[in-house]
């Protein structure tokens, strides 16, 4: 007789996701609110002269602008109403997830459950207001400093730049929720997987006229998609992976019956810090380039020239910084998220333990020490996803090229999309299943 598993393995068909109703309600209510966050990366911000925009960012595109552009779909570039992107509200819960570690008052909320889950989130809202309005403020500035950027310079210019940004964001982030409730995936991984994606048949499209031209040779071209199908598939790979530690949990009497001893496992993934690294690492990089760009370069001393010629896409002094804060951010950034001294704690109170080490410190010991190598492996792995794109320009001068960061998150959140789905077809399915194993509960029939 085939086990539940196999025979919910079999009910996931095109069959049952028809029926699957309230399913295809949430996907079609994603779809609709991804489309209106394309739309409204078109909308022009008032105010401005898109032409003289579009030459001054042409100048800055290799720059932080040229990220937060990608993250954006696009609306950096045509200075959007969305221009600002889902980017504050992610620094804003980022520096919040640090706030927790180091505040005691923060950290007791964290411990309260849902409820101190809620009032840690109204303080990300509100931070990710304070974020939004000061960055909205010094894109105004700097669109006025533009040679014929703001057509009205002024503080009234300066009001409604940070108005509209602000406002912007904070519908994207209310929009994220939304499609997080109410449809499939976490919604405010899908806005920066959609922004991502919308760029890619064009940047596609460039690399094959290129082809086309003889710019580039057929096999270069044909070399770069088999690369990014490996760099895909070792993604999937390493994002999935897991160190399972083997958790066990002792005989207990319950009135007068005497419950055997059960075991689970604890789940630690190789990759803990996700996409944070990578993003950390090159908006930092980026920044000094970004900064010269706007000020006069001819007034820089030589020793500044020198550093940002040296710190230049595919430099060696930028692949050995790039790959040094990866590797950086990706043990400070697990150290944040997951403390090992308050998991032991939670297997104590629960009368777990690992076998060989005792309860309480010995154990947190432990975890620490296997969440440390796993990580040096997770951080290996990212710095060779995120250089691969660096060698390309360097060596090949490929003009096209997925890049890690942007790569990682496409796939990051596909899995997660897909495994939401799942999930739900699971749920639709669960009936059947009971069924079909003669699971179900009740009477039977004589």
């Amino acid at each position: 007789m085939a086990s539940a598993a196999e025979q919910l393995a079999s009910n996931l068909n095109f069959a049952a996701f028809a029926k699957a109703e309230d399913l295809k309600k949430r996907i079609w209510f994603t779809l609709g609110a991804l489309l209106v966050y394309r739309l409204g990366t078109y909308i022009p911000l008032p105010g401005i002269n898109p032409d003289a925009f579009a030459h001054a960012f042409q100048q800055q595109s290799q720059g932080v602008l040229g990220v937060f552009n990608a993250f954006a779909g696009g609306a950096v570039e045509r200075m959007a109403i969305f221009a600002l992107g889902i980017m504050p509200y992610i620094s804003a819960s980022i520096i919040m997830q640090l706030m927790t570690s180091v505040v005691p008052s923060l950290e007791a909320l964290k411990k309260e459950g849902e409820q101190g889950r809620k009032i840690i989130n109204q303080y990300t809202r509100y931070g990710t207001v304070l974020l939004a309005m000061v960055q909205a403020y010094g894109i105004s500035v700097g669109l006025e400093s533009g040679q014929g950027i703001a057509t009205d310079p002024g503080w009234f210019f300066r009001l409604s730049t940070v108005l509209t940004l602000t406002g912007g964001t904070m519908f994207l982030m209310w929009l994220g929720e939304q499609i997080t409730s109410r449809g499939i995936g976490n919604g405010i991984s899908l806005i920066i997987f959609s922004g991502i994606v919308a760029g890619l048949p064009h940047a596609l499209g460039q690399t094959l006229e290129l082809g086309r031209t003889g710019a580039m040779s057929t096999g270069l071209i044909l070399a770069i998609i088999a690369l990014c199908i490996i760099v895909i598939g070792a993604i999937v790979f390493f994002e999935r992976a897991q160190r399972r530690l083997l958790i066990q949990y002792p005989k207990r009497q319950i009135g007068n019956r005497m419950f055997q001893g059960d075991t689970s496992h604890l789940p630690l993934k190789l990759n803990t810090a996700g996409v944070i690294p990578p993003i950390f690492a090159s908006s930092l990089l980026l920044l000094p380039a970004t900064l010269a760009g706007f000020s006069n370069t001819t007034t820089l001393p030589a020793w500044a020239s020198t550093v940002l010629s040296l710190l230049g896409h595919g430099q060696p002094l930028y692949m050995l910084l790039y790959a040094a804060m990866i590797a950086f951010f990706c043990f400070f950034y697990t150290a944040i998220v997951f403390n090992p001294k308050d998991t032991a704690d939670q297997l104590k109170k629960h009368s777990g333990f690992i076998p060989g080490y005792r309860p309480g410190e010995r154990t947190a010991e432990y975890i620490d020490y296997v969440l440390t190598r796993i990580t040096a492996v997770g951080a290996v792995y990212l710095v060779i996803v995120c250089l691969i794109p660096e060698f390309l320009i360097s060596w090949a001068g490929v003009p096209f090229y997925l890049g890690g960061t942007s790569l990682l998150i496409v796939v990051s959140v596909t899995l997660d999309t897909v495994a939401q789905i799942q999930g739900h077809l699971i749920a639709h399915q669960y009936e059947g299943l009971i069924k079909k194993s003669k699971l179900r509960g009740g009477k039977r029939g004589k």
